[in-house]
């Protein structure tokens, strides 16, 4: 029997601060909203493609919404949930590259190479070419289509650029986190650049400004300058609320009696990005797009606990395959939706966005081959059941091998030290290491005693490589079953054979080292030509250029004035 250790405070004191009284479930919470009965108007029809809005944020625990139950304030994204649907069964990946791969894809990371990891700003790697995309798909559907934010899709050839892959613009970063406001990436001790891009192009004099606000102003402004009598997708990724934990200090000021000093400047963060989603709602309705327009909001991993995240009460965090891990916040707000203010427990994975979204627009899906994703407009719009029975969380044939898994474990037909995570119906299986598997409270003790993330820990299970949950009956996958029910493991140990038959080989190539920023004026970008392929290396001696050569130097030293000037001015905590 499982043995739960906890450090610092005693069952009955977490009691007492109400942390294990699971009232996140409490009608107030995330019930049903019932419809106003003064809204007696039909939803508007179809009578043009609508416009399109994908916001994602980065890093967002489940816990981490108002309507979850939070501590923190996201009064503009509880109003459009409760204005919408709520997705309440949602599944998204447990780190950035392979949910945003599976979203522009609509494939499972198996079947796109991407299985294992992320993609590292020097690997000659990217989202395969041979991938016709979400926003490609839109385009043929006569939309304009846009990106801001973050990519982290690949970057080393310009046909791997966001403007390459379906994008009319980009403004944004291509790597996986950036200072907020100076936009340098450092990736290993002394290979550092800087990381902010419009369309094809680095964009040095945006230096300065808050990432968060700079996305929003950006939308706003496409949105000023589009008619809405022509269908537009902006897909929003937000670098918020990935790390470094920065903010301006007037939300920190909001939370300033947060003990945590970390949950202080992510509850800020979030609380930011809130505000910059009102102000993309209100440009959609001062420009005229709102009445015909389809709002998503989605996170892309589970929260990080100890940058201030939280999951709770499930288990696990980001990088895990536990629910903390891939339980993911979303909903859908539209004028469209013919069931408004409801919770919807259909199941959803982030790849069911590629044709839910391109069959909203009127495109064409008869010529896309191999999609993993089902289109779930009827589940969320009309409350119809999802077509979607079962999702593949991943099989990484390249992550660390548990040491006590095996063949045998998996009787003869899977070797059980391998990663692996599958739901099928309401069972859920783990296979190999699933990543750390502590059920962690929301952080908002002052002075947690000793490690406050390893507040309630499983001690067994060290040996184990193989566990079942009934996630229906057991959404915190308390209750491991995988002894008691044999047959069940058995049937979802085939489906996972089942998928790594389809399984391509996977994409992690070595690093190179003429990605360093140094051989490119100072700042990430392309460095391969058209003929290079992945694998490719070369022999590489810095720009003899003498004009390249000062440039370099007038980048470093304009990068610490950047530094300086911005926390004199932000007086950053």
């Amino acid at each position: 029997m499982a043995v739960y250790a906890l450090t610092g405070f005693s069952l009955v004191s977490l009691l007492s601060f109400g942390y294990l009284s699971w009232d996140w479930m409490k009608p107030s919470l995330v019930a049903d909203v019932a419809t106003d009965p003064m809204e007696k108007s039909p939803p508007p029809t179809f009578t043009r493609p609508p416009h399109i809005i994908f916001i994602l944020t980065d890093d967002q625990g489940y816990h981490d919404i108002g309507y979850h139950g939070s501590d923190i304030q996201t009064p503009t994204l509880d109003r459009l949930a409760a204005e919408g649907v709520k997705l309440e069964n949602y599944y998204i990946q447990p780190i950035c590259t392979p949910s945003r791969s599976q979203l522009i894809t609509g494939r499972y990371q198996i079947h796109t190479g991407l299985q294992h990891s992320i993609i590292r700003p020097r690997q000659p790697n990217c989202l395969p070419l041979d991938q016709v995309t979400l926003p490609q798909k839109l385009q043929e559907a006569g939309y304009s289509t846009h990106m801001v934010g973050k990519w982290h899709l690949g970057f080393y050839k310009k046909e791997c650029l966001p403007t390459r892959r379906g994008f009319d613009t980009f403004l944004g970063s291509l790597t996986g986190n950036v200072d907020y406001y100076t936009y340098d990436n450092c990736d290993g001790p002394g290979v550092c650049g800087y990381d902010l891009h419009e369309g094809e192009d680095v964009a040095w004099d945006q230096s300065g400004k808050y990432s968060t606000f700079l996305y929003a102003q950006r939308v706003s402004k496409i949105l000023a300058s589009h008619s809405p009598k022509e269908p537009i997708f902006i897909y929003v990724a937000f670098q918020a609320v990935h790390t470094p934990l920065q903010s301006p200090k007037e939300y920190i000021y909001r939370y300033r009696s947060m003990g945590n000093v970390a949950r202080r400047k992510y509850a800020a963060m979030v609380t930011c990005m809130d505000e910059a989603v009102k102000n993309i709602t209100w440009a959609l309705k001062k420009y005229g797009y709102y009445d015909n327009s389809v709002i998503v909001f989605s996170t892309d991993n589970g929260g990080q606990t100890f940058s201030g995240g939280s999951n709770w009460p499930l288990r696990g965090r980001k990088g895990t395959y536990w629910e903390g891990g891939v339980r993911g916040i979303g909903f859908v707000h539209s004028p469209l939706i013919k069931r408004k203010r409801r919770t919807s427990w259909a199941l959803v994975h982030i790849t069911d966005w590629y044709p839910t979204l391109v069959s909203l627009a009127r495109g064409n899906l008869s010529n896309v081959q191999g999609l993993d994703g089902y289109d779930v407009w009827p589940a969320i719009s009309e409350g119809k059941e999802s077509p979607r029975t079962e999702i593949l969380h991943n099989i990484d044939p390249l992550y660390n091998h548990a040491k006590y898994g095996s063949l045998e474990d998996g009787f003869g037909i899977w070797n059980t030290a391998v990663q692996a995570s599958i739901r099928v119906g309401e069972w859920k299986l783990l296979t190999g290491d699933p990543g750390y598997s502590d059920w962690i409270p929301p952080q908002t003790l002052t002075n947690f005693p000793g490690s406050w993330w390893n507040l309630e820990r499983l001690t067994d299970g060290l040996r184990k490589s193989v566990w079942l949950f009934n996630i229906t009956a057991d959404p915190y996958e308390r209750y491991d079953l995988s002894e008691q029910r044999p047959d069940v493991v058995r049937t979802l140990l085939m489906r996972l054979v089942h998928y790594n038959r389809t399984a391509i080989p996977v994409r992690y190539p070595a690093e190179n080292p003429r990605a360093h920023p140094d051989f490119n004026g100072g700042a990430w970008g392309p460095w391969a030509s058209e003929d290079d392929g992945e694998e490719w290396e070369g022999g590489w001696e810095p720009l003899k250029s003498r004009n390249k050569k000062k440039k370099c130097k007038i980048c470093k030293l304009r990068s610490f004035f950047r530094k300086l000037n911005t926390r004199l001015m932000s007086n950053r905590i």
